[in-house]
């Protein structure tokens, strides 16, 4: 057992002075059995601690219904042996690029503006879960003979408001569970966040990706005494779909560091190790200045452009920080493992069979509602995934312009079983007038719920209702269809054959749906998987959800660990959402 107390200038293990060389690796964007691999890369770039976030919404996918919650405590087990410590960050609130910020739209769905505050109900569910959470991490605390060294007050909390009693119950309630480890918060280097975010009596830190000297004159401003840390150095970024791979300069990233460690401060590099945010859990940002403008979803690989990419492979700012550690190390560092072995050959993924959305919906969707206006996602327990909406536009009339008000996040439209065009945000209006009588039908995505900023938290589906020129249309029939269902449920779809398959055509507009493939992988190991000519949905292999793939880049592929993959056929589904582009060729899997 160890006892790691903060002092009045340095972190101390044991009554010594400890300087935190931490890596952020998210046990959730990893896959399990990668997990010691990613480790030992940490250890072998010079590091002594690694930290993660808890997502809450992973965990508690609905009220009281817990899903390996004890993944938690393996992931601190593994890195225990693995020789580190660990820092943890259990929110409620993390961020993360995850989906509404780890908090689980149930929660966000009836609260809205209150969550995040003192407000009874929602420090009513956040007890609950942290007493469903924190077994996992009090008895693996330093001082029980655990890795675990701190622990986190929410997160970045000055970023979004400045509720100070909410930040004092939770860590009330922290310690009232158990937690005897030093408690923290994180917050940008600016007068308004920290003093938003803050809390006295509890170690402040900050978060930035340069000026480290800057950053550390404004936190001592407002904290004279106590250790210094950069609990996120950004030394990377993070990408969105149809914008620019975000690429950091390793020596530039490199020197950044070296000025950290030079102020005498410890540091939490953000992301050591990024992943993957499998299973479609990639949230979204609001663009502009204040986080109030357009949706801006992100990409599935969590690459961040970190030392260690997101195959587990070393980079050049893997060596340069491995460099500058070295100077902190008590001795020579251990050389990083081997790498990940790669598939041994490119398969192409045979198609088999295919079923339309709504043979999907009527399979794995939940039960249909009949409301007179547009329910949303929360109000019908969607987390991720689509809903089918359907209403009808009255006639005799003349055609006018149908629009969806407060559209959230991309409909594709049917007019009378005839596509029509898909909608967004920012165009919400059909391009030709509909006249009546006609049904519409728009299947409606959520493309990631916000994860910073004041529009986390909003709800997703149509939340202002679909007009006829002026006039509201009522009476609308919703049925969703969420991404945890595929999980179990597959088995159920009715499968038809391929359109177009035995001819050669490609699948048109009509041909969004469920596809089924094998592949025969022979050498199984890490892969990527393409899928050149299709447009937007999701990807499966032999159960496992690799997330969201779209033609709109920057990302070209998802990744494939080789650990979910085995010798011979496997299976693939593919849930396209709009359509495939002519001549594609097949999905194909391909060495990393």
């Amino acid at each position: 057992m160890s006892a790691f107390t903060v002092g009045e200038s340095d972190f101390l293990l044991d009554g010594r002075p400890v300087r935190l060389l931490s890596g952020a690796l998210h046990y959730f964007r990893v896959h399990e059995e990668q997990w010691g691999h990613r480790l030992a890369m940490l250890r072998a770039m010079g590091l002594n601690c690694v930290e993660t976030y808890v997502p809450w919404n992973l965990h508690e996918p609905a009220p009281g219904r817990h899903r390996d919650v004890g993944a938690v405590g393996r992931f601190l087990d593994a890195v225990r042996e693995a020789g580190l410590w660990a820092i943890v960050r259990p929110g409620p609130y993390i961020c993360a690029e995850w989906e509404n910020g780890g908090l689980p739209s149930w929660v966000t769905g009836g609260l809205g503006a209150r969550a995040r505050t003192r407000d009874e109900r929602f420090l009513l569910h956040v007890g609950s879960w942290f007493r469903r959470l924190l077994p996992e991490i009090v008895p693996r605390q330093a001082d029980r003979g655990g890795p675990v060294l701190m622990v986190q007050v929410e997160n970045e909390y000055g970023s979004y408001g400045s509720d100070a009693g909410y930040l004092a119950e939770l860590a009330a309630l922290l310690r009232a569970e158990g937690v005897t480890a030093p408690l923290f918060t994180s917050d940008g280097p600016e007068d308004h966040m920290l003093t938003g975010g803050s809390l006295p009596g509890v170690l402040a830190t900050v978060n930035f990706g340069s000026h480290a000297r800057e950053a550390f004159a404004t936190l001592r401003r407002h904290r004279p005494a106590g250790p210094l840390m950069c609990m996120e150095f950004w030394c990377g970024w993070f990408d969105h779909w149809a914008g620019q791979h975000a690429v950091r300069d390793p020596g530039e990233a490199a020197g950044a560091l070296r000025e950290i460690l030079e102020c005498g401060a410890s540091v939490n590099l953000y992301m050591a190790h990024g992943g993957t945010s499998f299973g479609g859990w990639a949230g979204a940002n609001r663009g502009g200045d204040l986080h109030e403008g357009p949706l801006e979803p992100d990409v599935t690989s969590y690459d961040y452009d970190a030392p260690v990419d997101e195959y587990g492979r070393p980079t050049e700012k893997f060596r340069r920080f491995r460099e500058v550690l070295a100077e902190y190390a008590d001795g020579p560092l251990p050389e990083p493992p081997p790498r990940p072995a790669s598939l041994g050959a490119a398969a192409e993924v045979a198609l088999i069979g295919w079923a339309g959305l709504d043979g999907v919906l009527e399979a794995l969707g939940g039960a249909e509602t009949v409301t007179p206006v547009a329910p949303t996602f929360e109000d019908l327990g969607i987390t991720r995934g689509l809903v089918r909406y359907a209403v009808d536009v009255p006639g005799p009339r003349r055609p006018y312009p149908l629009t969806v008000r407060g559209l959230r996040d991309l409909a594709t439209v049917y007019v009378d079983g005839e596509w029509a065009g898909v909608l967004t945000e920012e165009e919400p209006r059909l391009p030709e007038p509909v006249a009546g009588p006609a049904r519409v039908e728009l299947w409606v995505e959520s493309l990631g719920r916000v994860n910073y900023g004041p529009r986390s938290g909003e709800p997703k589906g149509i939340t202002g209702g679909v007009l006829h020129e002026r006039q509201c249309l009522h009476g609308t029939r919703a049925r969703g269809l969420d991404l945890d269902a595929f999980d179990d449920g597959v088995a159920r779809v009715p499968f038809g054959p391929v359109p177009g398959l035995d001819t050669g055509a490609v699948p048109g507009a009509g041909a969004a749906g469920l596809y089924r493939g094998t592949v025969t992988v022979r050498g199984a190991g890490d892969a990527r998987l393409e899928l050149p000519g299709w447009t937007r949905g999701f990807a499966w292999i032999n159960g496992f959800g690799l997330g969201r793939y779209w033609s709109a880049g920057p990302q070209r592929s998802l990744y494939v660990p080789g650990t979910v993959l085995r010798e011979g056929g496997n299976e693939v589904w593919l849930l396209e959402l709009q359509q495939a582009g002519p001549d594609r060729p097949a999905p194909r899997l391909l060495p990393v």
